[in-house]
This record gives C-alpha cells, sequence and structure tokens, in this order.
C-alpha cells in the first residue's frame, strides 16, 4: 500500500500488480483490491499474470477492477485476446528473437513490453539487455505500436535507456527497491524524475 501511494505522489502513470505466485513481487487478492481503491481515476491499473488458468485471470480482473492485462509468460494471441480487454504482451528478448516476427503474432494488444531473457525467469530479473535490438522494429507496420521498456532499469541508466529507445513508457521495479518486493520511495522519485527529463 505504501509502495503504490509512493509511486502515485511521484507521478507514476500506471501501477503493476503482479499475480505471479512465484515472484516476491506477488500480491493476494484481498491486498491488490486494497491497493487498486489507493489509485485515482488517471492511474492506469494493472494485472501482471505468467501463463495463469483463464480462471485466475478472469476472478482477479471481477474482483479488482483492472483496467489493463499484462501477459508475462508463453501466452499466445489467442489467449491474451479472449478476456475482451486491452492488454500489452510482454517480449523477453532471448538471443536471435526476431522482435518484427513476435509482435506481429499478437495482432489485437495494446502495445508491447520489452524485457530481458532468462531462461528460468519470466522477468524480474534485474538485467538489461541491448536496447539497440529494438531497432530491428524500424519502419516495419509495427514500427508505430506504444512499447514499454523493461529490465534492469534504475535511476542511474534511466536517462541513457529512454534516449537511447525512446520507448512510449518505462517499467520498473526491482531497480527501486531497496531489498526484493520493498520499494524505496526515494528512488522512485528519482527513477521517475529522471525518467521524464530526457
Amino acid at each position: 500500500m505504501e509502495d503504490a501511494r509512493a509511486a502515485i505522489n511521484s507521478g507514476a502513470d500506471a501501477l503493476g500488480l503482479v499475480f505471479y505466485p512465484k515472484s516476491s513481487r506477488y500480491v493476494e487478492l484481498s491486498a491488490a483490491v486494497e491497493i487498486a481503491q489507493t489509485v485515482g481515476p488517471f492511474v492506469t491499473v494493472v494485472g501482471l499474470f505468467v501463463n495463469a488458468d483463464v480462471a485466475q485471470v478472469r476472478e482477479a480482473v471481477k474482483t479488482v477492477g483492472l483496467d489493463l492485462l499484462q501477459f508475462h509468460g508463453d501466452e499466445d494471441e489467442a489467449y491474451c485476446a479472449q478476456f475482451q480487454m486491452p492488454y500489452i504482451k510482454a517480449i523477453r528478448m532471448s538471443p536471435g528473437l526476431d522482435v518484427k516476427e513476435v509482435v506481429a503474432k499478437y495482432p489485437s494488444a495494446r502495445g508491447f513490453l520489452f524485457d530481458a531473457w532468462n531462461k528460468n525467469k519470466y522477468g524480474g530479473t534485474g538485467e538489461t539487455f541491448e536496447w539497440e535490438r529494438l531497432s530491428a522494429i524500424g519502419n516495419s507496420a509495427v514500427a508505430d505500436m506504444p512499447f514499454i521498456l523493461a529490465g534492469g532499469l534504475t535511476p542511474d541508466n534511466i536517462e541513457q535507456a529512454v534516449s537511447t529507445v525512446k520507448p512510449y513508457a518505462v517499467d520498473v521495479s526491482g531497480g527501486v527497491e531497496v531489498s526484493p518486493g520493498i520499494k524505496s520511495s526515494e528512488l522512485i522519485q528519482q527513477f521517475i524524475n529522471r525518467s521524464n527529463t530526457v
């Protein structure tokens, strides 16, 4: 709850609630409801799922009142679209990944989140990837699709990341924590301030 208030007070546009039990940032539905109720009408409440049962997603949508879904696992386009809600698809930048090819598989996505790749983890690695790889999108049909940069972002590298990639938005979690799952209001403020100065 305190982390949510710190993020909102620092100017965050969206707040992510992690519904992936294996994550140190996992939130129970009851806590998610309380957090969602603290945000104002112009802050997007995002539910993050990893290969979740359809029933779990539907229950979270109904109970919490999510505005946007984020699928961070191996979900295909049919799975993501079935909830009839706006969603973003997270893409882990594995070696040799063809960005344009993967993006084209999700025509119903509202946007994409690009994250570092780790064969053992679905995000939350604290690692960056070569941001220049996103230039592969180039002048393709998906070039205008909003994308979010994630993966190892911190107050120390966010300015370079934004100037290099020029993303629609940035996503941070571990980079503003003092320990797994515990955010620092000071680091949150620094991160947001620096991401807006570029």
